[in-house]
């Protein structure tokens, strides 16, 4: 009888101690495992962190109020383009797309400070947010679309060629197989040439004064440009003609701000829906082109609102 109580004694004891033992894995479990959740809630809320703080960082761009709030704005033009932008004999910048700069200007309320650009400097102005928007005979495009944000348009344009009057280029097919065509880099006369006609020799130049300059000596049979911009020298500059007037799909010039700058691109199409109203864009022709192109060309050039026919 003694042998058995103490053999019940023992079993009790035994089932107590596992069952503390029990007890006591499942609080560590439990503990543990709070620990662990509360650590995936500390990653969690610090890559959250993290993404906040590289989408911050990434935002290169100014929004609309935080221009307004600075008293001025950076709009990236030509300065050596005639007449589009340009700078003139007292060392102030003129032209069709400074015309509409200083509008935006006005209306916005702020100072305007004009950054001169190149046409292969426009998208990586705006990707750095080294100006707040592009007025710089900026063609749209598809490839630029995806890098570059586009407002409403507000010219209408081609490619052209001119060439000197003792060899006029009329037809692509006319281009030697030892001669260059002169083109500027970051332009769609570039892409054109490069993606359509792969066999023609490109002379490249950076800026819009060397590659006339380069024309001028002779150094290639032919320039490529925008239409408007060929159209513009050969008038004023004798002995030049534009074969080939209209190359390549109808495209329009527009106002651009670096992509996302939602707030901005509002703004700008808003103003440009609105100055469509006043008839904006033919008074402005009429201030800086007409001398060089004349009444025939306002219609076929002038876009009023934004909306092309």
């Amino acid at each position: 009888m003694k042998k058995n109580l103490l053999t019940r004694l023992f079993a009790t004891t035994l089932t107590l101690v596992l069952g503390a033992a029990a007890l006591t894995g499942c609080g560590q479990a439990a503990a543990q495992g709070g620990e662990q959740a509360a650590e995936a809630q500390s990653e969690n809320a610090q890559a959250d962190a993290t993404d906040a703080q590289t989408d911050a960082g990434s935002k290169v761009y100014r929004t609309l109020d935080e221009i307004k709030e600075s008293g001025e704005i950076n709009i990236g033009v030509f300065s050596d383009k005639n007449p589009f932008g340009y700078v003139d004999e007292n060392g102030e910048y003129q032209g069709y797309d400074v015309y509409f700069a200083n509008k935006i200007g006005e209306d916005l309320g702020v100072k305007i400070n004009f950054v001169s650009t190149e046409a292969a400097s426009r998208v990586e102005y705006l990707e750095t947010g080294k100006v707040d928007i592009v007025l710089a005979n900026f063609t749209v495009t598809e490839e630029r679309a995806e890098k570059v944000d586009f407002a409403l348009p507000y010219m209408n344009v081609a490619l052209g060629v001119v060439s000197h009057e003792d060899n006029v280029i009329k037809d692509l097919s006319e281009i030697k197989a030892d001669d260059q065509v002169i083109v500027i880099s970051g332009t769609t006369a570039e892409t054109y040439l490069e993606k359509n006609y792969p066999n023609i020799k490109l002379q490249k130049f950076d800026t819009y004064a060397t590659a006339k300059t380069s024309f001028e000596n002779g150094t290639g049979v032919a320039w490529a440009n925008d239409n408007t911009e060929v159209i513009a020298y050969a008038i004023e500059n004798p002995g030049y003609e534009v074969g080939i007037p209209s190359l390549g799909s109808q495209d329009t010039i527009a106002p651009a701000v670096s992509k996302g700058n939602s707030t901005l691109l509002d703004w700008i199409n808003g103003e440009i829906e609105s100055l469509g109203e006043e008839k904006f864009f033919h008074a402005d022709y009429e201030a800086t082109l007409i001398d060089t192109y004349g009444k025939d060309y306002e219609e076929t050039l002038v876009v009023e609102g934004g909306k092309t026919e």
